[in-house]
């Protein structure tokens, strides 16, 4: 990777961090005003659009799109993205922008717990060790004794940990499917499954809030592509820690537009989760650069 790709794939991390930001603070206006399965299910039928858009441009079309290798899998990782985008939405409609994504910042660190039982991939003790002080700054966040305990507090650690799924089922289906398949059936599978929930929560819609919709909608398919372009032109290890960045344009927007209130041990808790993931993140990009045993060929090279 050159030193252009690297700046190229930052900027447009950094980008994607910021759309996706103003995304989740549309969300949390319009979740305040309507049913959370109402709005989550209008923005699927864009990103569905968007998605069997981009699928019938290129070769093969839509059946192509659609070939798949893992079709269990593949359905449960689109419903699994919608339930937890739900839960998320949830999240920045009871507790804000501010205190979600500073406990949500911490599936990195679940991703690396979970990539043992899950893909059976080797977790040694210093992302162990990584992981448990990730914990201690989620711990720090919530601060379980502390008067008393939300169980709404909960929430977006629940959201991680569905994300953190969703994103090592991703890696899975990788092993014998494209990532033009696993998008498609991202965007298709979590339309089906909304479209048959929000459907019987349906509620007028104020003009003024349908250009809001519209404007979340448009930033859903926004962000997934600068995302996408990033991955295209730099490796995900070096561009990761810039989604670190959502954290503070998502706080940022929660104290300025919503008027959310900034805690000292918010602040110290996600400092020690950031902390910790990009440690994780350090620590797997170092175990991917190491040489590799030569092992013996079998048949002609």
């Amino acid at each position: 990777m050159t030193d252009h790709n690297f700046r190229l794939g930052a900027i447009l991390m950094i980008a994607t961090s910021f759309v996706f930001a103003m995304q989740d603070g549309i969300s949390r206006h319009l979740a305040g005003e309507y049913n959370v399965y109402m709005v989550v299910m209008i923005r699927y039928w864009f990103f569905a659009a968007f998605v069997i858009a981009v699928a019938s441009r290129r070769a093969g079309g839509i059946t192509n799109a659609a070939r798949t290798h893992f079709p269990m899998v593949q359905i449960f990782r689109g419903v699994l993205l919608a339930a937890e985008i739900c839960v998320m939405v949830t999240a920045f409609t009871i507790l804000g922008l501010v205190e979600s994504h500073a406990v949500f910042a911490c599936y990195p660190l679940l991703v690396a717990a979970l990539s043992g039982p899950v893909l059976g991939e080797k977790v040694g003790w210093r992302r162990w060790t990584a992981i448990g002080i990730g914990f201690v700054g989620v711990l720090v966040i919530l601060r379980p004794g502390y008067t008393v305990f939300s169980p709404a507090a909960l929430i977006p650690l629940i959201a991680a940990s569905m994300f953190a799924l969703y994103g090592l089922l991703t890696r899975y289906v990788a092993r014998g499917d494209r990532s033009a398949v696993s998008f498609f059936w991202t965007g298709v599978t979590g339309a089906v499954v909304m479209t048959a929930v929000g459907l019987f929560y349906w509620e007028p819609m104020r003009a003024t809030d349908w250009v809001w919709m519209m404007v979340l909608c448009c930033t859903a398919v926004t962000g997934h592509w600068l995302m996408i372009r990033a991955l295209e032109v730099a490796e995900a290890s070096a561009i990761q820690p810039f989604a670190y960045l959502q954290l503070v344009f998502a706080s940022a927007l929660g104290l300025t537009v919503f008027g959310e209130t900034l805690q000292t041990n918010v602040v110290i808790g996600a400092a020690i989760v950031v902390a910790s993931g990009l440690f994780t993140l350090w620590r797997s990009r170092q175990k991917d650069s190491l040489p590799r045993a030569a092992t013996p060929r079998s048949g002609p090279s």
